[in-house]
């Protein structure tokens, strides 16, 4: 039996009412991807991040050895849509805690995805 198990958790995060700044800032929201992978458990393998410009929205991976996260930012509407899928002894929950309290949305709509192969 294989100790690496295909199965995982995926949480589908939508997060709305966001301060601008906190969205527009490429460097600080790849740190703050990479702080909420090592607070869930996770090893970062490699992160790639890219600013649309001055004001503008921000889209983000960060590769785990147990998946990813990644994250789409629009300042201008005050919205991000976070991505986060763990396998193994990670926990997914644990990095959106990180995110959701550091960018302190108004409102956000989590959808839980259980992962595994068909039967």
């Amino acid at each position: 039996m294989s100790i690496h198990q295909p199965s995982g958790t995926h949480l589908l995060a939508d997060m709305s009412g966001i301060e601008s700044g906190l969205l527009a800032d490429c460097t600080r929201i790849e740190q703050l991807l990479r702080g909420a992978a090592a607070a869930a458990g996770a090893q970062v393998l490699h992160s790639h991040f890219h600013s649309f410009g001055t004001g503008l929205g921000i889209t983000g991976v960060v590769l785990l050895a147990e998946s990813h996260i990644s994250i789409h930012t629009w300042p201008e509407n005050g919205f991000a849509a976070a991505d986060i899928f763990m396998c193994g002894a990670a926990q997914p929950h644990l990095a959106l805690e990180v995110i959701e309290e550091a960018l302190q949305p108004e409102c956000s709509e989590v959808r839980t995805v259980d992962r595994e192969p068909p039967h």
